[in-house]
Order: C-alpha cells, then structure tokens, then sequence
C-alpha cells in the first residue's frame, strides 16, 4: 500500500514537473502573422510565456505549450488600438460622454472585437480625470488610456464646453504630467464660434506636458480656417480627428474638394508637417465622399478609430472591424489597415511598447478570420459599397491571458 501512495506521488510529481518544464503557456500556430513594426506578413508560430511574446517561429513543437491555439487559415495580429473612443460611462442623465449615458464600459465593446487598448478622447477633463480613474481605468482589463479634455468638467455637453474659463492649460498639464501612466494627451472638441480660444489652450497644455493633441474641429459658419489650424497651431505629432467627414451646414472645411476629387494643398502640407490624420468614425462623422478620392489620392488616414458611444455603434461605424473591412473595399491591403490600427496608433500616442509582436513584447495579440460573404459597408448618408469579406475577431489574447475565444479555438474538440 506505501508503495502504491509513492508511485501516485511520483507520479504527480513528474506531471507537475512536466508542467512547469513547459516553455510556453500558449502556443498560437499556423496563423499568417501580420506586424507592421517588423515587416512581418507570413504564416508564424508564436510562444507566450509570462504575459509576453517569448518566440516567433516558423515552426514550434507544440508539446512545448500548455495550450495550443489553432489559428490555420486566419490572421494573427498585434491587439488593435483605438485612439478615440468614449468610454467614461455613468449613471448621470446629464453628463453625456462624461460620466454619462452615452459613454460605453470598455470591456464590453473592445475585446470581442480585437481591441485591447482604448483611449478615451476627452471624456474626462482634468477635474473630472480622478473619478475617471477610479470608476473605469482601474476596473477595466482594457488598457485604457486618455486624451484629457482642456475642459476641466470634459465632455459634459452643451454650454460646460462652451466654457472658455474652464479651460485651464496649467491645470490639464499639471493633471496629465502627475498621470503619465494612463494620459496621453489633450483633447479640444466641440467648441461653437469663431474663437480660437480652445485651441489655444490645448495647445499651451500640450506644450507645458509634453505630449500631443487631438483636435475635434468645427462649429461655426462660417468655418474656421484648417489651413490656419494646422499652419499657425498644430505641431507634428498633433491629431486631426474626424478627418473624412464632411459636416452638413457648413461648419468644417474638408480636406477633400468634393467638386475636382482632390486632397487640398494645405491638408497636403499638413501631412508632411507631420500632423496625424484619424478617422475617429463617430455617427456623423465619416463620409465616402471624402474617404475614396482622399484614397484615390493616397492620401490615407494614419490611424484608424472609432469614436465609440451608444450612438455610433448602433449606426453605420459599428465597431473597428467594421471600419477596418471598410478600408479594405475601398482597396487599401490588409497590413495598412493593420498598421493603422495597431503600431501606428502606438506611435502617434507614445506607447511604443504596444502595437507590435516583437519578441519580450506585451502579448497582446489578436487573431481574425477573414468572412466569406456579401456585406453592406455603408455610411451615414446612406451610400453604400458591398464587399465579398469582412473581419471578424476569432479571439483576443491580453496580456498572455485568453480574454474572449468566439470559437473555442483554444479548447479540444469533444469526442
């Protein structure tokens, strides 16, 4: 009898050795590995250990991993990065995106679709900022990052982003500097009048802290000047949001002349400045109009986003696969759409330890098949283009850690 409790301890013994001697906890093979930063657009197998990417490889034993994801025949990408969303979500009927009804719980909304990084544009303002952390950045297992409102009551609504007395650039610069681990920098939005006041500001606090700024323009007729927001105001690094919209009533200037199909000299200009274009897709807040002669042009957006809330969801932006099928009908390749929606954004927020697949990198990954089909891609006018595929998440890894799984790729068939 005491031998036989010395063979199953023996046993166990050797198992939990086995274990342990494992190199890698999950191991995703025979997927087309696409990573911008490293070139990278071929079938890979990728070894996680210890929330990181410990190998890439053409080919490695899966005995070697815990657990084996089969990723044949899909896309294996970094986690995508959405730099404007709005996800301050409340309990309060009158505080919009700050706190608000409109605003989304992250987590709910990113990793079903791929994304494992979001940053909330300017929902929170830098009074607004503390419970902003507390209530969502450190209860969501989204990374969630924030552009600080130069508001300091944030997305309120109505005549609190009127209010160019609360827009305090020492202020925001002083909030943001003493939250360097989850701001990355400035948001102006929704301001109505000929005053440039806003920008100002937000540009001073971009200045003072060292970090960029996302601009929403437009909200008078007539409309301000892009050629002087970007030449007089804007510096490299800074964010044009909303870039392919074309607002009814007048109030914005395109940077597509809709009557000649050509991107303007000044957008142009814009772009070799280094000012960064970006979707920021919203609910009213992208046109075809725009986006196929600005592609024509090749003049593409840096970083695709989905300026996420209840409204724009439930309208024609839907999520960032949606958009990012977008562009791939309106012929723009695969590896660009990913690169603007993983290590470009990476880039343009300053978070260069994200948004790629580079060995002893944060294993944030996320793997997609590719749906066979007819689909409907349209905008909010009403304009429609029908593709033959469309992007779908197959699962999201976080961190090293499996956090959705639509298929059950990563557990064994039943028998």
């Amino acid at each position: 009898m005491k031998n036989k409790y010395f063979l199953i301890f023996c046993l166990v013994c050797l198992n939990t050795f086995a274990v342990s001697a494992q190199t890698y906890s999950i191991l995703i093979k025979g997927g087309t590995v696409i990573d911008p930063k490293n070139n990278l657009n071929q079938i890979m197998d990728i070894g996680i250990f210890e929330g990181k990417v410990k190998k890439i490889a053409k080919d490695i034993d899966p005995k070697e991993a815990a657990k084996v994801v089969d990723a044949k025949g899909m896309y294996v990408t970094p986690g995508l990065i959405d730099i404007h969303g709005h996800v301050f979500f409340g309990t309060q009927p009158d505080h919009y995106l700050s706190n608000g009804l409109v605003a989304l719980p992250p987590d709910g909304f990113t990793f079903r679709v791929g994304v494992t990084t979001i940053v909330d544009a300017g929902g929170a303002g830098w009074e607004a900022f503390p419970e902003f952390k507390k209530n969502v950045i450190l209860h969501s297992k989204t990374r969630v990052l924030s552009f600080l409102n130069i508001v300091g009551a944030g997305m309120r609504g109505g005549q609190y982003e009127q209010d160019t007395s609360d827009m305090d650039a020492h202020m925001a610069a002083a909030v943001a500097l003493k939250n360097k681990n989850d701001v990355v920098g400035f948001k102006a939005a929704h301001f109505v009048g000929a005053d440039w006041k806003p920008i100002e500001r937000v540009v001073e606090a971009g200045k003072l802290a060292n970090m960029p700024v996302m601009i929403d323009f437009g909200g008078n007729n007539p409309p301000l000047s892009l050629e002087t927001l970007f030449t007089k105001y804007l510096r490299p690094g800074d964010i044009f949001t909303h870039a392919l919209t074309n607002l009814e009533g007048n109030v914005r200037e395109t940077i597509v002349d809709e009557k000649t199909g050509k991107v303007k000299q000044y957008a142009l200009d814009a772009r070799k400045k280094g000012i960064i274009f970006d979707v920021g897709y919203g609910g009213a807040s992208f046109n075809y109009s725009q986006a196929i002669p600005a592609i024509k042009n090749g003049f593409l957006p840096n970083t695709i986003s989905t300026d996420l809330h209840t409204g724009s969801m439930n309208s024609s932006m839907k999520d960032m696969l949606s958009i990012m099928s977008k562009f791939l009908v309106m012929g723009v390749d695969l590896p660009t759409v990913i690169k603007e929606s993983t290590w470009a954004p990476a880039q343009v927020i300053k978070r260069e330890n994200l948004g790629h697949l580079s060995e002893n990198a944060i294993a944030d990954i996320a793997i997609f098949s590719m749906r066979e089909g007819k689909f409907g891609f349209y905008d909010r006018t009403g304009y429609k283009m029908e593709g033959k595929q469309k992007l779908e998440c197959e699962m999201t890894i976080m961190g090293g850690k499996i956090v959705y799984d639509l298929n059950g790729i990563a557990l064994p068939t039943a028998k």
